[in-house]
């Protein structure tokens, strides 16, 4: 498991990881209680952590996929549902085109954004091509949108992390409540 430090970043980076004060270390009282064989997303640290996960993966129509892994890796961090990242070796990128624009994770750096090329346009994926170095383990592997496309884990359907912002995996083995909706931005 590698998490994010704070060694020599911009003060502007900094700033925005020292914001976070949940982090993983106490449940807050507002936060379901786990049973037997589920995850809290309030035990999730911040920084977040990059754990492999061997169940299978699969993006897009079971028939046909996009994607097929058993080798993805999730990020977990406090208060959001995993996000699984899938080796590009397991990835039909020939499906799949770049679209413009990126964005800036604080604890992963900048991302690029992928849509299936018959539709160009809207993304279903991304990926971090040169993330910080404490997510290297990140390089070759993209994650998907699973409200843009059909996600499954072991055959469970995903649902998507709440406020379409995000890309967390909602799978039935986690509690939250979960980061993105209304009044949720500070979590």
């Amino acid at each position: 498991m590698k998490a994010a430090s704070n060694g020599d970043v911009p003060d502007w980076l900094r700033a925005a990881r020292d914001k976070w004060t949940h982090t993983g270390s106490e449940r807050p009282p507002f936060a379901i209680e786990p049973v037997a064989g589920q995850e809290s997303v309030w035990d999730y640290p911040r920084p977040p952590a990059v754990v492999p996960d061997s169940r299978h993966v699969v993006v897009g129509d079971p028939t046909n996929p996009v994607a097929s892994s058993r080798q993805a890796v999730r990020v977990l961090e406090t208060a959001g549902p995993p996000t699984f990242y899938l080796p590009l070796a397991e990835i039909d990128m020939g499906r799949l085109v770049e679209v413009a624009g990126t964005s800036v994770c604080e604890w992963k750096g900048q991302a690029r954004y992928w849509a299936l090329g018959s539709d160009g346009s809207t993304p279903i994926g991304w990926d971090y091509p040169e993330p910080f170095p404490e997510y290297a383990d990140l390089v070759d592997h993209l994650a998907f949108y699973p409200g843009r496309v059909l996600c499954t884990v072991d055959g469970e359907i995903v649902q998507p992390q709440p406020g379409g912002f995000y890309g967390g995996w909602v799978t039935a083995e986690l509690v939250g409540p979960f980061k993105g909706e209304p009044g949720t931005g500070g979590w």
